[in-house]
C-alpha cells in the first residue's frame, strides 16, 4: 500500500471517528437537555400525576424481570400483573400537589395510600427509582406513611356485601390514564367486567387533585345501578371516628385523627371523607374500615378525601386544628357545593 493511500485511509477513519463522537455528544447533550426540561417542568407544576411501567424486560409468571421504568400516559394492566409484580413503579398511578401525594394499588387490592411530603416541590417522578419500595424509608422528600393492610386505605372504593368489602379480585380488564393541566392533575381508571357476587359491571373512577389544599375529588361512574358501592377510611385501634353534617344537611364528613402512621408511635395524621348526604345510604363499621356506603344508583357519585400529615411544611399539628380545617371545608361545601376553585 502506498503512503498516499495509507494517509487517505487514516484521514477517512479520523473523520468517521470525529463525526461519530460529535453525534454522540450531541445526542447526550440532547438527552441531558430533555431530562433537565422535564425536571424543570415538574418543578414548575403545581400538581402532577403519573404512571410508570417497566419496559425492556420480560414476564416470568406473575413477576416482571429486568427492564427500566418509563412514564406513560396510559396503561392496560397485563393479565399477569398482581401485587408485588415489580412492573409498575410504586405499584400504581400517583398524584400530588405541594402538600400531599397519593397512590392507588393498581391490582386486586385497589387501596389508596398516602405519601407524606416534607417538601412543597413535586417529588413523585423520583419515588421508587432508587429501589422498588424505598419509599417505605424516610427520605428528604418524605415517605409512604399509611399502612393500608386489607382496607381501602383512604378514599378508595369497593362493594360492601356480606359484611365485608369486595375489592377488585375479578376484573376482565383495567385501563389507567393520567393527565396534567395547568390547574389540576387527573387519574382515570376504567374497570371492565368487575364481578362481585351477583353483579358484573363496568366502573370508571376519576381522581382529581388541585393546586390548593390536600383533597382529591373522586367520581365513581358505574355502568348500571349497584348496591353497596362504598368508600372508606382504614380503622386503627384507639382512634375515634369523627362525624358531622353541614348546616343545610347536604354534605357530611367522617374523619379520624391521631397516631396512625408508619413513621413512629407518636406521628400524627388526619384523614377525612366528605360526601353528599343524598347519595349515601349509611355510615357503618366494616372489618377494616369506617365505611360510607352509597345508595344504589346508576348516576355517578362524587366525594372528596384528604390526608393531613403533621410533618408537611406548614402542616396541621393538632386534632383541634384538623377539626377546624374540616369544619371550614364543610362550610364551603354548604355554600358552594364544591371544594375546588
Amino acid at each position: 500500500m502506498s503512503k498516499m493511500n495509507l494517509r487517505l485511509k487514516l484521514f477517512t477513519l479520523a473523520v468517521v471517528v470525529l463525526t461519530f463522537s460529535c453525534k454522540e455528544n450531541k445526542e447526550n447533550k440532547a438527552e441531558e437537555t430533555s431530562q433537565q426540561e422535564e425536571t424543570d417542568n415538574q418543578n414548575d407544576q403545581k400538581t402532577y400525576a403519573e404512571i410508570s411501567i417497566k419496559k425492556g424486560g420480560n414476564w416470568e409468571g406473575r413477576e416482571y424481570i429486568d427492564g427500566e421504568f418509563e412514564n406513560v400516559s396510559h396503561v392496560e394492566v397485563p393479565e399477569e400483573h398482581t401485587d408485588h409484580s415489580w412492573y409498575i413503579r410504586y405499584e400504581g398511578p400517583g398524584w400530588e400537589n405541594s402538600q400531599v401525594g397519593y397512590r392507588l394499588y393498581l391490582d386486586w387490592r385497589n387501596a389508596i395510600d398516602i405519601f407524606g411530603k416534607k417538601t412543597d416541590t413535586m417529588v413523585l417522578h423520583k419515588v421508587g427509582q432508587d429501589g422498588f419500595d424505598s419509599y417505605h424509608d424516610e427520605a428528604d422528600w418524605g415517605m409512604d406513611i399509611l399502612k393500608a393492610g386489607k382496607s381501602l386505605g383512604i378514599g378508595s372504593y369497593g362493594r360492601y356485601m356480606n359484611d365485608t368489602v369486595a375489592h377488585f379480585r375479578v376484573v376482565e380488564n383495567t385501563v389507567a390514564k393520567v393527565s396534567n393541566s395547568e390547574n389540576s392533575s387527573e387519574v382515570k381508571i376504567e374497570y371492565s367486567g368487575w364481578n362481585t357476587g351477583d353483579k358484573t359491571i363496568d366502573l370508571t373512577s376519576t381522581l382529581t387533585i388541585y393546586p390548593e389544599d390536600r383533597f382529591t375529588k373522586a367520581e365513581l361512574a358505574p355502568s348500571e345501578a349497584i348496591s353497596g358501592l362504598t368508600t372508606g377510611i382504614v380503622k386503627f385501634e384507639n382512634i375515634a371516628l369523627m362525624q358531622k353534617e353541614s348546616e343545610n344537611g347536604e354534605w357530611g364528613y367522617i374523619a379520624t385523627y391521631g397516631a396512625q402512621t408508619l413513621v413512629n408511635e407518636e406521628d400524627q395524621l388526619g384523614m377525612a371523607i366528605f360526601y353528599k348526604t343524598k347519595e349515601v345510604k349509611e355510615i357503618i363499621e366494616g372489618p377494616h374500615d369506617h365505611l360510607v356506603v352509597f345508595e344504589e344508583q346508576e348516576a355517578p357519585v362524587t366525594y372528596y378525601f384528604l390526608a393531613a400529615w403533621e410533618q408537611e411544611p406548614g402542616g396541621i399539628t393538632s386534632k383541634e386544628g384538623f377539626e377546624a380545617d374540616l369544619n371550614q371545608k364543610l362550610e364551603t361545601l354548604n355554600s358552594e357545593g364544591k371544594l375546588e376553585q
